[in-house]
């Protein structure tokens, strides 16, 4: 029997929490999460999770379906993994709970975007995420796992060692404003993405990239960061052009799925003029086509007509989309309701293998944190809640005292085999900088680094973000710096990746080119003292 070790685990959504209940099995973990145990980007997910659970469907579909919406940057082996390893996972969540819909005593399944089956799983109708995060939650409550709520995660401690600068623990902030200092054989990220970089997002508050950010710092690897992606449809209230829209509640993709439709301004359909699917279409294409249409009614919400689907059909497939819309008044069943694209998933993030590692020793990430190539340049509608649990119980069982790789997964400083060149981040700001506003940050983000970009645009942005600075101790100061270096990443990568290609769009560069079929890679020089 190996000894116990003291794990810390940051994050609380389904990544975290599915890597907190497996390791706990065999050692201490601390879990931190910087609002409640509850609150996380998995509560809000409302399509669901996609699994190979039905007979008419197969592994090898699946991972053709997310290959090509990964426009050639996704990492085959990691999507065979996701989509082989998916189904057992499905039914670990099934054991501990989660009570998805069914329908005449077999589970139930909905189509989404650029799956040619239906192959995702829902609960609740449309709070999918909701009900994995609610029974997840009280799986950890019955654990001894420590939970540090109202916690912030400040920075990764690093110390040197023969394999180079290792992480050993974390410096956090607790809910008085203390600083603390936890020591651990190894950290896990599982922080999610950092919707909050944009003006319009469907991300809760919380999603501010901390984690990343401090990944950053620490010197870790970091790819496929210039890939955002954009929801087509987040619900815009009655009135309020696009750049005043503010309220960004997300329509899931299911409603077209079941058979909704996007009109413009004229009640006419438009997106079987851009592609052969339709409303159907990859999300960073039907994004495109809102974004243009918009543009050409001067900014005005596109209009999503699900009136055919009936009453009954809504309220009890999409009971929490429902009865949003009721709430501000519009009947979606009578009428048609306005929808904008607002910043959804984050493709890139800190660079992974199938096991989680990352490239410091010490350090791991799971979730939307991670960029395990599963996903290449375009999410898979609905695989990333499947990609947070595979690769979270890989990330675990590292761990577990049946798995001989754990005392490699600790000390190897270097899990990739590949021979990508690292590009160097250069994120000194100079004396001069002024201190960062949230808001205009994201404003910026919007406009210059959104569906669609301009090396004009890029350029103009890169200068701006080298005038800023972040300053400041308390959460929110501490958020917005954190944002502020993540968006000097994504601005860098989308600037060096002169082509379109997935949800990057480049006007000055429209087509996808071949010299770049593969993950620009970034890390920060970090100088550790002995």
């Amino acid at each position: 029997m190996k000894p116990r070790k003291h794990i810390i685990v940051v994050g609380s959504g389904i990544a975290g929490l599915i890597a907190a209940l497996e390791i706990s099995r065999e050692h201490e973990v601390t879990l931190v999460t910087k609002s409640e145990l509850a609150e996380s980007n998995t509560r809000w997910a409302q399509g669901g999770i996609a699994a190979v659970m039905f007979p008419d469907d197969s592994v090898a579909e699946h991972v053709a379906d997310t290959l090509l919406a990964g426009a050639g940057l996704c990492d085959r082996d990691a999507v065979e993994i996701l989509c082989s390893e998916g189904p057992a996972r499905i039914r670990d969540l099934i054991r501990l709970g989660v009570a998805f819909d069914q329908r005449n005593g077999d589970l139930a399944r909905g189509l989404e975007a650029a799956h040619s089956r239906a192959r995702v799983l829902h609960a609740g109708g449309d709070a999918t995420g909701l009900s994995i995060e609610t029974a997840l939650v009280r799986a950890v409550r019955n654990t001894n796992i420590k939970v540090l709520e109202h916690t912030f995660a400040r920075d990764l401690i690093l110390k040197d060692s023969e394999h180079g600068p290792r992480v050993t623990g974390l410096e956090v902030l607790d809910a008085s404003g203390s600083h603390h200092q936890l020591e651990a054989a190894a950290v896990i990220l599982a922080s999610g993405g950092a919707g909050q970089l944009y003006l319009h997002t469907t991300n809760p508050r919380v999603a501010t990239g901390d984690g990343m950010a401090m990944a950053l710092r620490a010197g870790a690897q970091f790819a496929d960061v210039e890939f955002y992606q954009f929801h087509p449809t987040a619900l815009a209230m009655p009135g309020a052009s696009f750049a005043e829209a503010s309220q960004t509640f997300l329509i899931s993709e299911a409603v077209r799925g079941a058979g909704a439709v996007l009109l413009d301004a004229n009640g006419r359909r438009f997106m079987q003029h851009i592609h052969p699917s339709a409303e159907l279409a990859p999300r960073d294409v039907v994004a495109r086509g809102i974004a243009r249409q918009m543009a050409i009614q001067s900014g005005r919400p596109v209009m999503l007509d699900a009136t055919a689907l009936g009453e009954p059909f809504l309220a009890t497939r999409f009971p929490t989309i429902d009865a949003a819309c009721r709430a501000r008044g519009l009947d979606w069943s009578k009428h048609l309701i306005p929808v904008t694209p607002a910043a959804h998933y984050w493709m890139g993030g800190v660079r992974t293998d199938i096991w989680g590692r990352t490239s410091l020793p010490g350090l791991f990430a799971v979730g939307e944190v991670a960029c395990t190539g599963v996903h290449g340049a375009n999410r898979l509608a609905s695989n990333s809640l499947l990609e947070s649990l595979v690769f979270a119980w890989r990330c675990a069982h590292l761990f577990l005292s049946e798995q001989p790789v754990e005392q490699q997964s600790l000390q190897t400083s270097q899990p990739f085999d590949d021979k990508l060149p690292v590009l160097p981040l250069d994120l000194q700001v100079p004396n001069s900088a002024t201190l960062v506003d949230r808001t205009e940050l994201q404003t910026l983000m919007w406009n210059a680094v959104g569906i669609e970009r301009t090396g004009a645009d890029l350029q103009s942005a890169a200068a701006q973000l080298q005038r800023w600075q972040g300053a400041g101790t308390s959460v929110e100061e501490l958020e917005t710096a954190n944002l502020l270096s993540l968006a000097r990443v994504v601005v860098t990568a989308a600037l060096a990746r002169k082509e379109s290609r997935g949800a990057q769009f480049r006007q000055d560069y429209p087509e996808t080119s071949a010299s770049f079929e593969h993950s620009l890679v970034y890390a920060k020089v970090v100088e550790v003292p002995c």
